[in-house]
Parts: C-alpha cells; structure tokens; sequence
C-alpha cells in the first residue's frame, strides 16, 4: 500500500531490503513509513495494526542485532527531528525521536549546553541510542538513557503516552531503555547543564599496570577508558576530567593524524591486511599498539568523549559487576593467548554507576563494560563464543544493540526486574505489536 498520510509524511511500499551499519543483518518490510509528527506516527501504528503487520522502528542502524528487524512495517523516523524546547529553568532539552546525536550536541553547544556524559560516537538517533543502552565511560554518571527526564510514547493502540517520574512512572522506570518492545518513541526529554571543558589525557600503559591499577583508575577520574590490544602486552589509556579551560583541541596535523591517519585510515588497511592474511595480525598489532603517543588535549565534552569510527565492525560487548572486569579481561587475554585467534581490534574497557532503569546493564550494580570487537567479514563466532563463556561465567548482561546468544531464561536471572519489565510489556502490547523475533528470544512471547 503506497500513498501519503496526513501532512508531510509518507507511506510507501518498501521497494528494497533494510540492512544495518555492520551489513550483518538484514530485513524486507512490506512497506516503510516516514511520519513527520507524532500524530501521523499514531496513525501509521493504528494502519498497522488493523492490517495484521508488525511495527518496528529503524534509527541509523548502528546496533548489531536484529532489533530493528521487521517483515511488517519499517517506521524511518528522518523527518522526526529537532528540538522542540530548551527549558532553562528546570534544565532540559525535548527533542524528535529522529533526532541524530551529533545535531543533538552542536545544537546543545550552539545554546551554550551540554549533556553530562555519551558514549564514543554521535551517528545514532536519540531514541535508537537510548532504546539499546548506549553508553559511554563514567565514575558518577551513567548512560544517556539515565539522563532522560521524560518521554513520549505511541503504543500499540495508537495512543500517545507521556512518561516520566511523575506522569505514568511505572512505564517510565522501563521505556527509558525499552527495546522497542514497549511502543514507538517520538520524542525524549534530557538534563542538560552548562557546557563545560573536559581535559583528556591519553597514555600509552601496560596490561599489567593498567589492570591492577584499574580501581584507583576507575576512582580518581570522572571518566575514565582503555584499550588492550590483544596478542601485546599494551594498552592504551584515556583519562576524561573536568577543567576550567580553555579549549587546548589537538593541532590541526597531530588531531588528524591520531584521530584520522592512524586510528581510521591506516587502521582499515591493517585490518584488511589481517583479515586476507591472519598469521601476520600480532605483527601489526605490536606496531599499531606503539604507534599512538601519550597526548593531552581540552575541548567541549561532545569533542571529547566522541571521535570518527570509520572502520566497520562487529561487537559483542557485556556488562559486568566492577569488580569482576579485571580478573574477567585476564581471562579473555589468557583465552587468546592459548588458542589459535587472531583478533586485529582492540578490546575496549569501560564503566557505568548503578541506575534504576529496569533493563539497563547498569540497573542496581556498579559496572564494567568489556567489549570485543572484529574487522567486518572477519569470521567471528569461535571468538565471540569464547568470549561470551567467560563474560556469562560472572553474570554479564550483554548490550541489547550488540551480538549476543543470550535468551529470556538467562535474562529473568541476571535482571532482578526483568518481570516487571515483561509484565508491563503484556499491558501495553498483549498482541505483540511491536514484536520480532529478536524480541521473541530475550524477552519471551
């Protein structure tokens, strides 16, 4: 059924499949919408539904899952976009669903804000980021999901709900990081603060200093990062703290060849290189580990917490309580020791506070965060495999937008509040709307 809704938006019959950033996911709608406010997505919701299609929504495809998957209808939120108000007295922004992060931040910087924390890129949608988890590092705050304040959701019977700590709290302790599974959001309501400096150091350290040091690490910085690089004994560190200035940004030559050269342009070669020919990967990873240099820099926090990923990927990335990660990461690094893995990415390392938020990998425990990663069309499942023993052995919670074979059964045990999540997901999609077979696997049908 092609043809356009009320106003700007359109629906159209979908003319070619939807595959996601990685490429390793794919899906054939029947037809895509593009709803241009809130009302006209209710409507497509309500068309669906009386249809006997499912309803999914995509953002910019950047989770590694099948979670935006659908055979029905493919909602593409690119004209629910913008900010909607500033309140400068109760310190928050609202803004369209559809919204891109990096239009998020430069506006936010534009009025002189900022959020409080992200994770290391900024191509996401705001609802795609928040809806899976996102996150970045922080000793005292948590993921961008944690700075929601308030949201707007259309549910499965067309209605639009607004949630927040006030108005309808039971769905707003879970729909902060609901998987789509809930609804479709259409817009979101962030704490914002004063722009503010952050000063990074950068340091080049080794495996064994960097994990037992880890906790006065983690302690003594707001935000506070590292990459191992298997197959060496190096790790590079990274050390995100407020300052009162001014912006010091790396030079023009310096920035672009860390952050450009080095970490994208002759880190796809290498990567290519490791994939046609794997027995030289450890080689590369000795030189590449060495390449980067200790270097300091200030700048306005979307500058620094975020940078370029332009080497595509698949990752698998689990949570886990704080105090496991180290002994954790030494299994991972004793696993790829021993066998005959060549993995050419980093493994990344990171933290979260505890929140409230019913789903989030953080909910009511201190974490860490250990990420594994492998050069797209690198065969990846004996590695991941691997990795995923060790990280369930110590109750990991995977990301939702990252690969993982974990399933409801695992999820009811690890997540004290995975039936309440579920148990709100059968009052406001009993026919399963929203569902795919994603869904089917982590939260149950």
């Amino acid at each position: 059924m092609s043809g356009t809704t009320a106003g700007s938006g359109s629906t159209r019959t979908a003319s070619s499949p939807w595959r996601n950033w990685a490429g390793n996911v794919t899906s054939r709608p029947v037809r895509e919408a593009s709803p241009a406010s809130a009302e006209e997505l209710a409507e497509v919701v309500r068309r669906a539904a009386a249809d006997g299609l499912r309803v999914k929504t995509v953002g910019t495809g950047h989770s590694f899952t099948s979670i935006a998957a659908t055979d029905g209808v493919l909602i593409r939120p690119g004209l629910l976009t913008g900010i909607r108000r500033i309140d400068r007295e109760a310190m928050t922004v609202t803004v369209e669903s559809g919204t891109p992060l990096k239009r998020l931040n430069v506006a936010l910087a534009r009025e002189g804000l900022s959020l409080t924390n992200m994770g290391d890129i900024m191509e996401q949608t705001v609802a795609g980021a928040t809806s899976t988890g996102t996150h970045g590092t922080g000793r005292d705050s948590a993921s961008i999901a944690a700075q929601i304040r308030e949201l707007e959701l259309v549910t499965a019977d067309g209605q639009l709900l607004t949630c927040s700590e006030k108005e309808n709290p039971e769905v707003f302790a879970a729909a902060r990081i609901g998987l789509g599974a809930l609804g479709v959001v259409t817009a979101l309501t962030f704490a914002v603060e004063p722009v503010f400096f952050l000063t990074a150091r950068e340091e080049p350290m080794t495996f064994d200093r960097v994990t037992s040091e880890f906790d006065a690490l983690h302690a003594e910085n707001e935000h506070f990062e590292f990459y191992w690089f298997p197959h060496t004994d190096n790790c590079n560190t990274k050390r995100n703290n407020r300052s009162a200035g001014p912006a010091a940004p790396p030079g023009k030559v310096s920035g672009w060849i860390e952050d450009e050269l080095l970490s994208n342009g002759i880190f796809q070669l290498a990567c290519s290189v490791g994939r046609a020919i794997p027995p030289v990967i450890p080689s590369i990873a000795k030189v590449s580990s060495r390449a980067l240099s200790a270097r300091t820099y200030t700048d306005i926090p979307y500058k620094v917490f975020t940078s370029p990923r332009r080497v595509r990927f698949l990752e698998m990335e689990y949570a886990l309580p704080r105090e496991a990660a180290v002994s954790a990461l030494r299994e991972v690094k004793e696993m790829v020791e021993r066998s005959p893995l060549k993995v050419s990415f980093p493994v990344e390392v990171r933290t979260a506070p505890a929140d409230d938020i019913a789903l989030s990998t953080a909910s009511g425990r201190e974490t860490a965060y250990i990420a594994v990663h492998l050069y797209k069309g690198t065969p990846h499942r004996a590695y991941f495999t691997a990795v995923e023993r060790i990280m369930t052995a110590h109750g990991g919670r995977p990301h939702w937008g990252k690969i993982h074979t974990r399933d409801a059964a695992y999820f009811s045990e690890v997540y004290p509040r995975f039936a309440e999540f579920t148990a709100l997901r059968d009052r406001l999609d009993p026919d399963r709307l929203f569902a795919n077979d994603y869904l089917r696997r982590v939260l149950g049908d």
